[in-house]
């Protein structure tokens, strides 16, 4: 059997490409910088619905319906719908996976769940255990803050570190014989605690993973920042980037004008995002939004995605713990 691991933390992989993506977004997403990107915008936050967690399932099993149908195909035709979100027991991914009907793997890795489900649907594909698998996220903003940090309804007042969570759906089909960029490959990361306790600042608590991943796939891998056109995080908003290239600077790496964060691209300064944004489809819709797109048009041709999770929640909070980090990341490739 070929080994297929480089290093410590990462694999190499030859086959799963993105067959199909989609991407679905709030009203303020659609109006940030990445709008033009996204393939759909919802005009209500709530789309019709009366509670936000009934809509952030909406936003998910209709944007894994449009991945199906970019692709060509329909439910039977893939073997696994990998997914997670942000709320109590994943509970729109396992909903919309009662809806799709197809064998579920649900994850978690709090807003880092977009590149650990690519990861592990590539995995699939490339060991032969899969034909073709169905990777989905989403969240709201109502629904997620009043889970992790308090209800909007307080109306609390926010600190310069906040960030806000992004409102979206997105989602991809990776394939063997997929015709978009190729998952080459996937460095699973460690979970980092540095002892941030303060979750309005989760750009603090992310920033160690995110250094720590990306360090590790260099090593592993062989590579610098000099070998990819875009080094994507995510989300780690104005503050955690800037953490974050700190932490990287000190280990002597400098990503110069490579590096982009998803939270903190996804708003502008006009629309009063504090830090920037979060959420599990952040990431998620900046890597199948934009940086697909850009792929598509030749002007990115290799790119490292490293969405960032704090693992928190509001009981660990108020019991006083800290916040871990994690980061992991995919290769996306034109080739």
């Amino acid at each position: 059997m070929t080994v297929k691991r480089l290093g410590q933390f990462t694999v190499q992989l030859s086959q799963p490409r993105i067959a199909g993506a989609f991407t679905l977004m709030g009203p303020r997403e659609g109006e940030g910088p990445l709008g033009k990107y996204f393939d759909a915008i919802v005009d209500d936050y709530m789309w019709g619905e009366y509670q936000a967690e009934k809509a952030e399932r909406k936003y998910l099993e209709h944007a894994a319906r449009r991945a199906l149908g970019r692709a060509g195909l329909t439910e039977d035709d893939v073997d696994y719908f990998i997914a997670g979100d942000l709320m109590n027991q994943i509970t729109s991914s396992t909903f919309s996976a009662r809806a799709l009907g197809v064998p579920h793997v649900g994850i978690f890795a709090a807003c880092a769940t977009s590149t650990l489900g690519l990861g592990l649907g590539a995995m699939l594909v490339d060991g032969g255990f899969a034909r073709r698998v169905l990777v989905a996220t989403a969240s709201h903003y109502q629904a997620v803050e009043r889970q992790y940090r308090y209800p909007i309804e307080l109306n609390v007042q926010h600190k310069l570190t906040n960030q806000r969570t992004a409102t979206g759906g997105a989602a991809a089909v990776i394939a063997a014989d997929g015709g978009g960029p190729r998952i080459s490959r996937v460095t699973f990361g460690r979970v980092m605690d540095w002892g941030v306790k303060d979750v309005n600042h989760m750009g603090a608590a992310m920033a160690p993973a995110a250094m720590d991943t990306l360090l590790r796939h260099f090593q592993d891998t062989n590579t610098t920042p000099a070998d990819y056109d875009l080094i994507l995080t995510g989300d780690l908003a104005r503050y955690g980037s800037k953490l974050f290239r700190e932490l990287v600077g000190r280990a002597g790496v400098t990503l110069g004008g490579k590096h982009m964060d998803a939270g903190a691209a996804m708003y502008s300064d006009e629309q009063l995002p504090g830090a920037g944004a979060s959420g599990s489809v952040t990431s998620a819709a900046a890597l199948l939004g934009y940086v697909l797109k850009e792929m598509a048009q030749g002007r990115l041709r290799r790119v490292l995605a490293l969405a960032t999770g704090c693992l928190h929640n509001a009981l660990t909070a108020n019991q006083g713990d800290s916040c871990p980090g994690v980061c992991h990341a995919v290769v996306l490739e034109n080739a």
